[in-house]
């Protein structure tokens, strides 16, 4: 249960605070004193009458009265006594900068127990970090140097990394920060009792987190469904992309879910912006909070060299940047302003035939602005060198500048390597309403994130809803039912998914099956032996006599006997033919998540391309239909290459049935695999040509 949020806002905005321990709790009151906190700092050690030139308390019990909060920096055994004594006491919150609790193992963590058990209803920052700075309220529970200045209003910072959130407050870009939060082990409050808090206070206008994984995945969820209500951006940088420990698993659909795929299923779901580097990270919080809403992804850029337009020109085709051509207008315009051998195009290289010139620049750059692209980027580099020169620089931004207050279009500035944007030249773009974006990539990437968001914003993500998570955990040694392949399409029949016509029987009524349902047929022996049929020469395809059949039906016993026995039941199905696409449907079990569902490229095509897309339960329509327009199999359902187009609408739908059918049974499925699911041409429908499902139970 998280803490009652009025202890947070006293931790957040102490208007006392209690420095326990020796030279590290020294080091966090100087870093108060340097911030000029205009509150209490009362320092606590039993041998030193004074501390950092402040007057020194014996013991937590002889202070004035329970502090807003404390800064704890003592052995880790003493931290639980003095954490219990704050408790008591009414304190409310504190940071256990110690560490050698949970992170070291179960000696560790049953002392990580103890602390939390001696907090009760405090709030508890840590263990094993180094506390948070409140750039806003001017203090801080922190003992290391940290960058940036007081605020009024800007980004929060969350970081189980202590070491990594200092440095990014160290950043040369003009990211400032209103909290920076070390969260450490997160034994009592988690990234998402962060969040709550920081969203009840408007000077914060965006969240950016590194996080290693997520305890509370539900809270968490409910926080960023907050934000994103609120329309507070949060950027995540998520590191540990490795899978977890995989179950029992007899499916294809174990090797395209993971854990931290079914992270960005969650990011995309809730709005959440998703960076894979702290310069984007940085960069991207930037935008954020400098830059007004982009009504979307089409930009132009300026710059005086081709080879800058080039770079720019494949970046953003690999980050989902449109760069439209200018209007015609524009473009007889810009042409009219320049020699014939300047090439009016978006990227624009405007030459060297203007450089110097303020006023034609200014002239080029408001034609630029005066089209319909939702925003304009320069790509400036400022010289290192001291030269008389460097006042032809500044013309270029004087005129940029001028363009856009005349016209109003969202403006940027982007050097090419981040070092080429110095600190006065990024003021005064701040101050003249440009955002200043250092690193060609890193702002491009920025850019996009950006827009997508205000995309996502606009296509209504107030009706965004949170996911279903695992109702009751199952043990990881539980059991594993698995269905043959009839049992599994009878069930999922029922929830209205196409399956072939076909019956079952023994070797000697195969023949018979077959001439009840038409040739031509498939024959496969079923059983929890066979699972992958095509793997162990137990499935014969396209037979079209009843003598094909007794010969399919001896040809699979006699592949299988040796290695899995002799079949004693045979799948006789009708023979689907004319697909123009296989797909592959599934839903692996997740410990935080539950089921969860894959829709990605089918038949052998599974492993070779893992080209999937994951979504959380429930779903809808319109999320299914993007996430199979996100694949690159979809080229072949729309009709690649004058093909026929496959049935989208059945594709969808047997989705939906798919992800009811999990939802039917939520608490005891593990695994369900589809594949593939035939996409036959539009009109015609989809067939599961195979199926496969297993269920936890009790013994």
């Amino acid at each position: 249960m998280s803490p009652p949020a009025h202890n947070l806002e006293r931790l957040f905005s102490p208007r006392s605070i209690a420095f326990v321990g020796g030279t590290v709790a020294e080091m966090a009151i100087r870093r108060n004193l340097e911030l000029a906190y205009d509150g209490e700092i009362w320092p606590v050690h039993p041998g030193r009458s004074e501390v950092a030139g402040l007057k020194g308390y014996p013991s937590v019990d002889d202070l004035p009265r329970a502090p807003d909060a404390a800064f704890i920096a003592v052995r880790r055994e003493l931290t639980i006594d003095i954490v219990q004594k704050l408790s008591d006491a009414g304190a409310g919150g504190c940071v256990c900068y110690a560490a050698g609790f949970a992170e070291m193992g179960e000696e560790g963590q049953k002392l990580q127990d103890k602390l939390v058990k001696a907090a009760g209803d405090m709030p508890l920052v840590g263990p094993n970090c180094f506390g948070l700075v409140n750039y806003l309220e001017k203090c801080a529970l922190w003992p290391y140097l940290f960058g940036g200045k007081p605020v009024e209003r800007g980004i929060a910072l969350i970081s189980q990394s202590g070491n990594i959130a200092m440095n990014l407050t160290m950043n040369k870009r003009s990211v400032n920060f209103t909290h920076v939060i070390g969260a450490g082990n997160q034994a009592v409050l988690g990234q998402a009792d962060y969040i709550d808090t920081l969203l009840q206070d408007d000077r914060v206008v965006a969240i950016g987190l590194y996080i290693e994984g997520v305890d509370d995945i539900e809270h968490f969820s409910r926080a960023a469904l907050q934000a994103l209500k609120r329309n507070v951006p949060i950027v995540v940088m998520k590191v540990g992309k490795t899978d977890a420990s995989a179950r029992q698993s007899g499916s294809h659909t174990s090797s395209l879910t993971g854990s931290d795929v079914l992270f960005d299923a969650l990011f995309d779901r809730l709005g959440i912006v998703r960076v894979n580097s702290l310069t984007r990270l940085l960069e991207t919080l930037k935008i954020f909070e400098l830059g007004a809403p982009l009504a979307g992804r089409n930009i132009f850029s300026l710059s005086c060299s081709g080879g800058e337009a080039a770079v720019i020109a494949d970046a953003a085709a690999e980050i989902d940047i449109e760069m439209k051509p200018f209007l015609d207008t524009q473009v007889a315009n810009l042409a009219a302003q320049f020699p014939n051998y300047v090439t009016v195009s978006n990227p624009f290289d405007y030459n060297t035939s203007i450089w110097g010139d303020r006023v034609a620049m200014e002239r080029c750059f408001t034609t630029a602005m005066e089209g319909e692209h939702d925003a304009a980027v320069l790509i400036y580099d400022h010289p290192t060198v001291v030269s008389d020169e460097v006042d032809e620089w500044a013309m270029t931004l004087d005129a940029f500048i001028a363009a856009h207050k005349a016209t109003g279009m969202p403006a940027f500035v982007v050097c090419t390597i981040s070092e080429l944007l110095p600190e006065e030249i990024r003021d005064r773009l701040i101050a003249e309403g440009i955002v200043p974006l250092q690193g060609l990539d890193d702002a491009l990437f920025a850019l996009s994130a950006a827009a997508k968001y205000h995309e996502f914003l606009a296509s209504g993500a107030g009706a965004a809803t949170l996911p279903k998570f695992a109702a009751g955990e199952i043990a990881p040694d539980a059991p594993v039912r698995f269905l043959d392949e009839f049992q599994s399409k009878c069930r999922l029949r029922d929830f209205g998914l196409t399956v072939p016509e076909g019956d079952v029987g023994a070797a000697a009524e195969a023949p018979e099956i077959a001439e009840r349902i038409g040739y031509p047929v498939v024959v496969k022996a079923v059983g929890e032996k066979f699972l992958h049929k095509s793997d162990v020469a137990a499935v014969v395809l396209n037979l079209k006599s009843a003598d094909d059949v007794v010969a399919a039906v001896a040809s699979i016993s006699e592949s299988v006997a040796e290695s899995h026995g002799a079949p004693e039941r045979f799948l006789v199905e009708r023979m689907v033919t004319g697909a123009i696409a296989e797909l592959i449907i599934g839903i692996k079990r997740d410990d935080q998540y539950g089921p969860a569902l894959v829709i990605g490229a089918g038949g052998i095509l599974v492993e070779l391309i893992a080209d999937s897309a994951s979504l959380l339960l429930p779903t809808d329509r319109a999320a299914v239909t993007k996430a199979v327009e996100s694949l690159s199999s979809y080229n072949l359902i729309q009709g690649f290459r004058g093909n026929k187009a496959g049935d989208m609408t059945a594709i969808v739908d047997a989705v939906l049935s798919v992800a009811a059918f999990a939802e039917s049974n939520w608490d005891r499925l593990m695994e369900l695999d589809i594949n593939p699911l035939l996409v036959l041409p539009e009109g015609q429908g989809v067939v599961a040509a195979d199926a496969l499902i297993s269920f936890s139970f009790e013994e």
